[in-house]
């Protein structure tokens, strides 16, 4: 049975699937792979979404969407708005409808925006005359300025006269006249001094009564900014009260409680996957598995790939998901069960009483993350447990594999580490993408990435907010090729085959930026240094055919 009621079966729509297709705990959102009944779903609401011109439309442009499975059918969502809408037809509804046109939220918006129009028009007024002041101003400063410097020039020009005349051979004929001129000296010396002082006096005065005026007129529009800065508050933490989240087990935070004294980020609780489960919870659905996918074109500045699935959100969802899981039986976490794997596959290549030079397993972390999982440097302590270290040098993302250089003590890690500052260590990365590319192209990828503050680790490419970011290319074969970093940001090689304006090819196997596989095929296949105690040249290079696949 697919529908509850009439309203309802407009919510729930019918997906059959037998017993034993039903997966055995919910989906772990923020790893995971799609399960099948989702991949159905979502293919179920892709067909729904061709059937209307206006949605599609709005789809085309980019829209992240998401399905749940529950007992008796699947539920739709999509995140923010659709056609300018928080609820359609179809889809299950927002949390809290922020975008009603009657509701408190958007009416209390019209009215903010209105006083924004009333600053906007009284400055405008203003800014003529303000203008005219502060150029006023400036030319106020400059003068004072000048008066006062030749003031100065004046005292320096009297003494200068005077050294010369007391350095003569006059002094020597008549020491009585020198005497006078140095009493005469002191009192000119005071009345220069005087002098500059007065015109310090003078110039603060009226560029003080200046910077008064202007701030008189500034303060014509503060009784409304105030009023606007009041307002808006009170209308975040009104906003924050409204959304309130359910868990299984029928409890109820909100916003503000889930994030715990924090600000909630911008869009909080306007994704899919809060939607869906809310619906599920509120009707006594039974959540069986859940999955987000993209449609549309990408971002500008982010990677997106049409039809491909991603998890929850870090920095919105993940709080709010934590909160509305508590009473599912969910998914472990698959990063958690792959770890005894990882570690059983950490190769130690070299080794001495300064450094370690070691092979990374793709899907290790370099360091210790909030999850407290094993790491590269957690493993190598454990390997040399004498050592001061080890130090953690340079990194690998997790999902890379390859060499790694580790400084076993102080010393070592301070001479590393200036080698990496100064360019001279040689990295070289292989990928395999995923589409065909010309073999023998080369050239240089500059594109700035900065973090992506709503969707970490995610980063995004970014011209106002980004790192510069340079990446040398050479195409060694149909899909593979090699990767010069002449930067190190995260996830700089990813982005930088993914964009468009870099290779327009991701790495195959990337789940971030591309599509996943079995593993990210980037490998950090050569890595040559000076040896920090004997300045010895040191090469490392992975055999062929551990390149791709370590």
């Amino acid at each position: 049975m697919c529908t509850l009621d009439s309203r309802e079966g407009e919510r729930l729509h019918c997906l059959s699937f037998a017993e034993e297709e039903r997966p055995p705990r919910f989906t772990f959102p923020f790893y995971y792979s799609p399960h099948p009944l989702c991949v159905k779903a979502a293919e179920r609401l892709k067909g729904e979404i061709l059937r209307h011109d206006d949605w599609m439309r709005e789809i085309a442009l980019g829209k992240m969407l998401g399905v749940l499975v529950v007992e008796g059918g699947y539920l739709a969502a999509f995140s923010g708005t659709l056609c300018g809408k928080g609820e359609l037809p179809f889809f299950v509804p927002p949390v809290f409808d922020l975008h009603d046109p009657r509701g408190h939220f958007q009416e209390e918006e019209r009215e903010i925006s209105l006083i924004n129009a009333e600053i906007s028009r009284r400055e405008s007024e203003l800014r003529p005359n303000l203008e005219r002041l502060r150029d006023e101003l400036a030319a106020m400063r400059l003068q004072g300025e000048r008066e006062i410097a030749a003031a100065k020039e004046r005292k320096k020009s009297v003494e200068r006269a005077y050294n010369e005349r007391i350095t003569s051979v006059e002094r020597a004929y008549n020491e009585r006249i020198t005497s006078v001129e140095r009493a005469y000296n002191e009192r000119t010396s005071q009345f220069l001094n005087a002098e500059i002082h007065r015109a310090k006096v003078k110039w603060r005065q009226r560029i003080a009564e200046k910077e008064d005026e202007i701030r008189q007129k500034e303060a014509e529009t503060l009784p409304l900014r105030e009023e606007r800065m009041r307002r808006s508050a009170e209308l975040q933490e009104w906003l924050f009260g409204q959304f309130a989240f359910l868990n299984a087990r029928g409890e109820s935070r909100s916003l503000r409680e889930i994030f715990a004294g924090n600000t909630p980020p911008s869009g909080a609780g306007e994704c899919c996957a809060p939607k869906l489960l809310q619906y599920a919870y509120k009707h006594g659905l039974r959540p069986l598995c859940m999955a987000e996918f993209w449609m549309g074109a990408s971002p500008k500045d982010e990677i997106r790939q049409e039809g491909q699935f991603y998890p929850a959100c870090q920095s919105k969802c993940k709080p709010i998901l934590s909160w509305m899981l508590q009473g599912l039986e969910v998914d472990e976490n698959p990063l958690t069960r792959e770890y005894d794997r990882l570690v059983a596959q950490l190769r130690v290549l070299y080794s001495d009483e300064d450094i370690a030079v070691i092979v990374k397993p793709a899907g290790m972390l370099s360091v210790p993350g909030k999850e407290d999982l094993p790491s590269v440097k957690s493993e190598v302590a454990r390997v040399f447990p004498k050592s001061s270290g080890p130090l953690i040098v340079h990194r690998l993302d997790m999902a890379t594999s390859g060499l790694m250089v580790l400084a076993l003590n102080e010393e070592a890690y301070h001479n590393l580490q200036g080698q990496f500052l100064r360019h001279s260590v040689v990295k070289r990365y292989v990928a395999r993408l995923e589409k065909p590319i010309d073999v023998g192209a080369k050239g240089v990828i500059s594109l700035p990435i900065s973090a992506n503050p709503d969707d970490r680790p995610r980063q995004m490419v970014s011209l106002d907010r980004g790192r510069r970011a340079v990446t040398r290319y050479a195409v060694v074969g149909d899909r593979l090729v090699y990767l010069f970093p002449e930067t190190g940001r995260t996830h700089q090689l990813r982005l930088h085959c993914a964009h468009p304006d870099g290779l327009n090819n991701p790495i195959k196997g990337d789940a971030l930026y591309g599509t996943p596989a079995d593993r990210l095929y980037l490998c950090a296949d050569f890595l040559q240094f000076s040896h920090p105690r004997t300045a010895e040249t040191l090469s490392f290079q992975l055999e062929s055919n551990n390149i791709i696949y370590t």
